[in-house]
């Protein structure tokens, strides 16, 4: 192994939204490899159940609180007895028109996927600021290339990917490196929920046009991968790699494909009621 690389057994990670998809798969396969971890996370029960299967520690935290994420840090650094890597996996989604849709939809976004990442770091950064350490912020192919109904969700990614470049520039000099994950359309549950209306399913996205929706297991590869190797970038399907190079084109096939049908999908997302893709039901602290 070399100097660059991360053993896992033994190595102590922090990952938000572990309770469920890609943060629950990601908690199972470093655990299965021997890593220690800490789980946050708002889902209680989801999240103990995880914990357990990892034999993990977990803490519910809202990442858009900065206290609660303030307190949930100090806590699990102290259970891990230091930090090693940082996953930021907290998301959410919903669709909206940035016109005539609901601004409330899109403060939420920002407070959970971009504030709550920034909170993160605030509070995390320090443990990680050693040689070895790694930090890996979840962005996402909206990062990169924007489609209608999207904007809250691509804002938010636009600026986590901002986020990752920065910080990567301010831990390098203690011999920390950190990793920007980019995902297209994969099987978890904030696919199936993000697309399951009926507005999105009259524009093509989520699995509803001619590109599938991607398996969730090479994703996981990736990351695993990633942590390993402190990469700089983490992708998944593999076709993301070849897209962010080309974003700028990859943006006017975008807004050419979407002139056909977003108009009708906009006039639907305007009326009909959505959720985020987790729920954000306020919950007593556990």
């Amino acid at each position: 192994m070399s100097r660059s690389q991360i053993e896992l057994a033994g190595s102590r990670i922090l990952i938000t939204g572990a309770a469920r998809g890609i943060g629950a798969l990601t908690a199972r396969r470093l655990a299965k490899n021997g890593a220690r971890l800490a789980l946050l996370g708002i889902e209680p029960e989801l999240l103990e159940r995880v914990a357990e299967e990892c034999n993990a520690t977990w803490h519910y935290c809202d990442v858009s609180d900065r206290e609660q994420v303030d307190e949930a840090v100090e806590a699990a650094v102290a259970e891990l007895g230091g930090l090693d890597v940082l996953i930021a996996n907290a998301g959410i989604a919903a669709q909206l028109p940035l016109v005539g849709g609901d601004a409330a939809i899109f403060e939420k976004t920002l407070a959970v996927n971009t504030l709550g990442t920034y909170y993160l770091i605030r509070a995390a950064g320090e443990h990680v600021a050693h040689p070895g350490g790694y930090v890996l912020l979840t962005a996402s192919l909206a990062a990169a290339v924007h489609v209608p109904l999207l904007g809250a969700y691509s804002a938010s990614k636009a600026a986590v990917e901002a986020l990752g470049n920065t910080l990567r520039g301010e831990l390098q000099s203690y011999g920390a490196r950190v990793g920007v994950a980019y995902y297209a359309e994969l099987d978890t549950d904030m696919t199936s929920r993000g697309f399951a209306t009926k507005a999105a399913k009259g524009s093509g996205l989520g699995g509803h046009g001619p590109i599938p929706v991607a398996p969730v297991e090479p994703a996981i590869d990736a990351i695993e991968a990633g942590i390993r190797n402190r990469s700089r970038r983490v992708v998944s399907p593999r076709r993301v790699a070849a897209i962010l190079p080309m974003r700028m084109a990859a943006q006017r096939v975008v807004d050419t494909v979407a002139r056909r049908r977003v108009r009708k999908a906009l006039d639907i997302a305007r009326t009909e009621t959505v959720d985020f893709t987790t729920p954000q039901g306020d919950r007593s602290r556990t």
